[in-house]
């Protein structure tokens, strides 16, 4: 397994740059739906092979929101200290909950 684990760099490049070809040109549906079932497939084969995306670092700020119960204002902080968007921000505190039991 240990020499499959390129794979994964590998496809989130492809996924990166088709995402950087959707952003210069504008909405392409043909492009999307393309870059939609890349990302089906990259996730199948991270199941297949047994690998889990990486749960971020933990923010100090991001914790104390989370531990206070602000999940809200734990997105806010993590989107500041590391300048991501809205739904990856949601989906990496989410996990950093996990990761600590807050959830």
């Amino acid at each position: 397994m240990d020499g499959m684990v390129w794979i994964v760099p590998v496809a989130f490049f492809v996924v990166l740059l088709l995402g950087l070809t959707l952003r210069r040109g504008g909405p392409d549906p043909s492009a999307a739906r393309r870059l939609a079932a890349i990302e089906r497939k990259l996730d199948l084969i991270m199941e297949n092979l047994g690998i889990q995306e990486p749960v971020p670092d933990a923010h100090p700020m991001v914790l104390q929101e989370l531990q206070q119960g602000r999940k809200i204002q734990a997105i806010k902080a993590y989107r500041e200290a590391t300048g991501v968007g809205l739904k990856e921000a949601k989906d990496d505190v989410e996990a950093i909950a996990r990761r600590y039991g807050l959830i």
